[in-house]
């Protein structure tokens, strides 16, 4: 696919980037004619890493999640770019120039690179995914673009098939895997972990790559949220019922009559008549 955007003349001093070189519009995005797409794995494992990806020195509204969305990573080759199983980018708008989705993620508009990457491994990527490729081409290996050219900072490798996990952190120019002693690690720079949960989600029981909180706790999706929202009202409501029952007895032993102990605990009559002989 050719690049669009027209040839601009160079100026002293030099135009941006944003005005010089493609945008998102200008290069190609996920298409469904294009080999490699993510199998139902793949898009639901992406989307409870999404769901669950709560760095809480962010706002919301200032992290971008993406899975198998092209992200473009050279100003000098634009038609060059890799397609991470999953990425994250903090403190760049969620939505491109604040107004739309974006078609893909081009460094050299947004000026932000990932902080961290997530590929799921599979038999015809497994070897590029963990660097075992020959390096030096053209275009450069996706862990050559992911450590030296965009230095993402953490880079992560779940293999399903054998539910291995493994981390690697960016040290000075080269990535270094970090010894595990549990499936999960603490990242600090997005004050967040990531390990492996046995659950079930969409209905599949299996381990699962997610987030979890500086306490520990695996930060639950919207759904679970709602859930749990709604079972802890329901538990309050249970115990304020409770309360009253057992101060029933108590009150009508203090010699209240039942229209007092009612008034008194915002009930009916029949409520305490009912709730007194239980």
């Amino acid at each position: 696919m050719s690049i669009t955007k027209p040839f601009i003349e160079q100026t002293d001093p030099p135009r941006s980037p944003r005005e010089t070189l493609p945008t998102m519009y200008d290069l190609k995005s996920e298409s469904v004619e294009e080999s490699g797409l993510p199998d139902e794995y793949h898009l639901w494992q992406a989307e409870l890493c999404s769901a669950t990806f709560c760095p809480p020195n962010y706002q919301s509204d200032r992290i971008f999640v993406a899975s198998d969305l092209n992200l473009y990573y050279d100003v000098n080759h634009p038609n060059w770019y890799k397609r991470p199983d999953w990425y994250a980018v903090v403190g760049v708008p969620r939505l491109y120039e604040e107004r739309e989705l974006r078609l893909s993620y081009v460094i050299w508009q947004e000026g932000v690179r990932p902080i961290v990457a997530i590929e799921l491994l599979s038999p015809g990527t497994r070897q590029e995914d963990l660097g075992q490729t020959e390096r030096g081409g053209s275009p450069p290996t996706k862990w050559e673009v992911y450590e030296q050219i965009l230095a993402i900072p953490y880079y992560i490798v779940f293999d399903r098939y054998t539910d291995e996990l493994r981390v690697f952190w960016l040290e000075g120019d080269r990535y270094r895997q970090r010894e595990l002693t549990e499936p999960r690690i603490w990242l600090p720079t997005l004050e967040l972990g990531i390990g492996l949960w046995f659950g079930d989600y969409r209905g599949l029981e299996r381990q699962w790559l997610r987030w979890y909180d500086a306490q520990g706790n695996w930060i639950p999706t919207p759904t679970e949220a709602a859930q749990q929202r709604a079972e802890s009202a329901e538990q309050r409501v249970e115990n304020a019922q409770r309360a009253q029952q057992e101060a029933i007895p108590r009150l009508l032993n203090m010699g209240l009559s039942v229209e007092q102990v009612a008034e008194a605990l915002g009930l009916s009559v029949e409520q305490v008549n009912q709730w007194g002989q239980e």
